[in-house]
């Protein structure tokens, strides 16, 4: 991890509509004791660290999904659990650490990849890692935003203010970019392998090329899934392709970004710990959720409080916080990886695949088992009492959305952005929007940059009336129920 953070100042400016960045700072870069030209790899760990840390980052300044999934309540201030998305700029936050620090260092690492002293396989699969990685952001920005800056974006000497592309018109455009990278890969040679003991950049599979394609298709069924509502014959085809090319299919595959707990430490501890601050806790409904399930996670996860486990209610203050179960050993550790892409997410997407009668692998059931026994096992739960869970929550092929909608919310506890795909999508568990909500429902998507409206106001103002309102309670196109 030495070489993590050397980020360029190239990583401050976008050819998006941070085009003010855009001044001469050559001369701030010269340093005959540096190199004038980053090594990709660098830029790769640095856009790893940062894509990982702010998607999984707790802190009211940032993304609040854990907030929007109601699965965290407030104590100090519940500003962020009553929707109030305007105080701490998040939207701009949030938009600025995905497209200036994580997708333009990896734009930046394929330009100077092309220099670099490599066989042409090795610099294919490099290019390859950097590709995906980089559709694996947009992701993230599409279905947290919609519409955002895409074609036009990353050309500051072209266009300063990019126009916002139609974010299924984008979502195509992935599906088209992960086949044809994962058709270049040369799976027996590594990527950005490490050497002589020294960090390879490549801070999640070290260069493990075949790693990189599972997590590539397991994007393509996050794609695929999402678009169930609005365009099954295109999801399905996405979605079948996705599983038969190979998905994420164990813990040891899943998408994790490690700490060292020292230079670089878990966001949650960050929060929780390292801040000193008692800022957090398990809401009331994940609590009784879990109660009402007789779930074995909650041991592992929550504390008790005078020997019954008790959340706090959403959008409240809950204060004092000692008479709430709190938040235990189990996400306060420093060393805990960012699972962002985590093998129960990808067996629960499975589970709703066969449920909406695709080609799966297996029937929705025994899927829907495989999904939370791959929770219970990456939670540390015993098979017996796995067993037991089970067989008192069994698949209802009924209610499929509420019997895996419930357990994918319950499983990805922690991981916000994926809980909220689920949320968005199933509609289960049902999120009321709290008595004192400064919006008239529950969240669907992130505002728009507050910076936007300044730097790039025609093509930001055209793309909110398009999708109907740049508002937290517009509906992302595929959320069509």
């Amino acid at each position: 991890m030495k070489n993590i953070i050397k980020i360029s100042l190239v990583s401050v400016c976008i050819g998006l509509s941070l085009s003010s960045c855009q001044s001469d700072l050559t001369s701030l870069n010269d340093d005959p004791k540096h190199p004038s030209v980053l090594p990709s790899e660098n830029l790769l760990a640095t856009a790893l660290y940062q894509s990982s840390y702010y998607m999984d980052n707790p802190n009211v300044n940032f993304n609040n999904y854990r907030f929007f999934t109601q699965q965290w309540a407030e104590t100090q201030y519940p500003d962020e659990t009553q929707y109030n998305l305007v105080t701490r700029n998040q939207p701009r936050n949030h938009f600025n650490r995905m497209y200036v620090y994580s997708i333009n260092n990896l734009r930046q690492a394929k330009v100077n990849l092309k220099n670099e002293v490599e066989t042409e396989d090795i610099r294919t699969n490099k290019l390859a890692t950097l590709e995906i990685e980089e559709i694996f952001i947009w992701e993230n920005i599409v279905d947290t935003y919609g519409d955002v800056p895409y074609s036009e974006a990353f050309k500051p000497d072209e266009i300063l203010s990019p126009k916002y592309d139609d974010a299924k018109t984008i979502y195509v455009d992935l599906i088209k970019r992960i086949n044809n990278v994962i058709a270049t890969i040369k799976p027996s040679v590594k990527g950005y392998a490490p050497i002589g003991g020294e960090s390879s950049g490549d801070l999640v599979y070290s260069g493990d090329m075949t790693k990189w394609i599972k997590l590539a298709n397991s994007v393509k069924l996050r794609l695929g899934m999402n678009l169930a509502d609005v365009d099954p014959t295109l999801s399905k085809a996405t979605v079948e392709s996705a599983i038969s090319g190979g998905v994420i299919s164990s813990d040891a595959e899943a998408y994790k970004f490690k700490y060292d707990g020292n230079t670089f430490s878990n966001p949650v501890f960050d929060n929780l710990v390292a801040s000193n601050r008692n800022d957090f806790l398990p809401s009331e409904l994940v609590v009784n959720t879990m109660k009402n399930l007789s779930d074995p996670r909650m041991d592992i996860w929550f504390t008790k409080v005078a020997g019954v486990y008790k959340g706090g209610v959403f959008g409240e203050l809950n204060d004092p916080y000692t008479s709430f179960s709190q938040l235990g050993p189990y996400f306060r550790s420093a060393t805990s990886a960012s699972n962002l892409l985590s093998y129960s997410e990808v067996a629960f997407l499975k589970a709703e695949a066969a449920a909406r009668n695709y080609s799966a692998g297996d029937t929705a059931a025994n899927l829907y088992t495989a999904a939370v026994t791959a929770s219970m096992n990456e939670n540390g739960v015993s098979v017996a009492n796995t067993t037991s869970y089970l067989i008192a929550n069994p698949y209802d092929a009924v209610n499929w959305k509420k019997s895996i909608g419930v357990q994918a919310w319950i499983a990805l506890f922690n991981r916000g952005f994926a809980s909220w795909n689920f949320t968005r999508r199933l509609d289960s568990p049902t999120l009321v929007n709290p008595p004192k909500s400064n919006l008239s429902s529950v969240p669907y998507r992130m505002p728009y940059s507050d910076q936007e409206y300044v730097l790039n106001g025609a093509n930001v103002n055209a793309a909110a009336s398009k999708i109907g309102g740049d508002k937290a309670t517009t509906k992302l196109f595929w959320d069509k129920f």
